[in-house]
């Protein structure tokens, strides 16, 4: 009992509990001291030295405890500190780059960069895919509950290969008038920056940094480089193959010269239907704008857009509505401005110069699951 009791340290058990903030009476005191002394005793030590004791296990004890709560807050707020990529965060990310994530395109810092939603890498990883991916390449990890498929995706942003972003105002910090430099929405594109705190949560976004494997740009340089060496030995080939691409050239330049006419078409057919048919008739109206190859020419034709004009309505239409409130306050009758004011909009409607068919090209993100 004895080597128990020096094992545990002294434990000084007072007769008198006090209060927080409560002094000791005189008795109090004294049986406070006949109890410390009779326990320093019992170990072996004097009064002064067991005191000392009682002191030091005191400190280490508080000690211990606030170093047990650092511990508990370093692991709930542990920030992602990236650093090189390793072999493993290399393996996820090619997989992940084969998968259908629902990429979207973003610009960040001026490049067009590829985005997608953690909750799509999530299901890759939780995939079938992902277990026969996992039996030949042994460097991706395992994947057993939650946590473990949170380590796995924070593997990117760790060694840089993927960060989140958010949407930002590409006109943010520039000292631009209210209004000024108004951009045109194009549908999927954003304007993000990267977020200082990377997190693991569906709903937000990353940006893919890495770009893969580069086997396919050297492929691609070595290529250029060949056409380039075959161009400028173009004397010395055959007569067939230089009749051959003096064909291909006229070919490209009547595809050339074709869009030029039908661009002068387009503009003269608009400028026609615009007095005889208003508000106008466009031509393959997404023709000049930000959009794939194939959507410039769909729709085949569009209504010219009219947004002055609705402005313009729904001031009057303002106006009418101010006046009909100010006559019923004064009791006066309206005046016969008001009423074929409020007449004119509904004999508008009816006419096709308020047609307003055109494509629009927005911003649209789908959130399906």
């Amino acid at each position: 009992m004895a080597s128990q009791q020096q094992q545990q340290g002294p434990q000084t058990q007072l007769p008198v509990r006090l209060q927080p903030g409560q002094q000791p009476t005189p008795e109090q005191l004294a049986a406070m001291q006949r109890q410390i002394a009779i326990d320093a005793q019992k170990a072996g030590m004097t009064v002064p030295q067991f005191v000392e004791k009682l002191k030091a296990n005191a400190i280490a004890q508080q000690q211990a405890q606030q170093q047990q709560q650092a511990h508990v807050q370093q692991q709930q707020q542990q920030p992602i500190n990236p650093g090189p990529p390793n072999p493993a965060a290399i393996a996820v990310a090619n997989f992940l780059k084969g998968q259908d994530l629902k990429t979207r395109t973003c610009i960040l810092n001026g490049q067009r960069k590829d985005m997608f939603k953690v909750k799509r890498a999530l299901r890759a990883l939780q995939s079938d895919a992902y277990t026969k991916a996992r039996k030949k390449n042994p460097l991706l990890p395992e994947i057993t509950d939650r946590a473990s498929l949170e380590n796995c995706f924070k593997l990117l942003p760790l060694s840089l290969l993927a960060l989140r972003v958010s949407k930002a105002d590409p006109h943010e910090g520039h000292n631009h008038a209210p209004g000024a430099h108004k951009t045109k929405r194009v549908k999927g594109l954003w304007t993000v920056k990267i977020e200082q705190q990377q997190e693991c949560k569906d709903e937000l976004h990353f940006v893919w940094l890495y770009e893969g494997a580069q086997i396919m740009r050297k492929v691609y340089a070595a290529g250029a480089l060949f056409g380039v060496f075959t161009l400028v030995l173009f004397p010395l080939w055959p007569m067939k193959m230089r009749l051959g691409v003096w064909y291909l050239s006229m070919g490209m330049l009547g595809l050339i010269g074709l869009f030029f006419v039908m661009a002068i078409f387009r503009l003269i057919l608009f400028a026609i239907t615009m007095f005889a048919v208003p508000p106008g008739l466009w031509l393959y109206p997404n023709l000049f704008e930000d959009v794939g190859f194939f959507d410039s020419f769909r729709p085949v034709w569009g209504w010219q857009e009219e947004k002055k004009k609705g402005k313009k309505k729904s001031k009057s239409s303002g106006s009418a509505n101010a006046g009909s409130v100010m006559n019923a306050m004064t009791g006066q009758p309206a005046p016969a401005s008001a009423t074929t004011t409020s007449a004119a909009p509904a004999i508008a409607t009816s006419t096709p110069s308020q047609r307003n068919l055109s494509p629009r090209v927005e911003e649209v993100f789908d959130d399906e699951d």
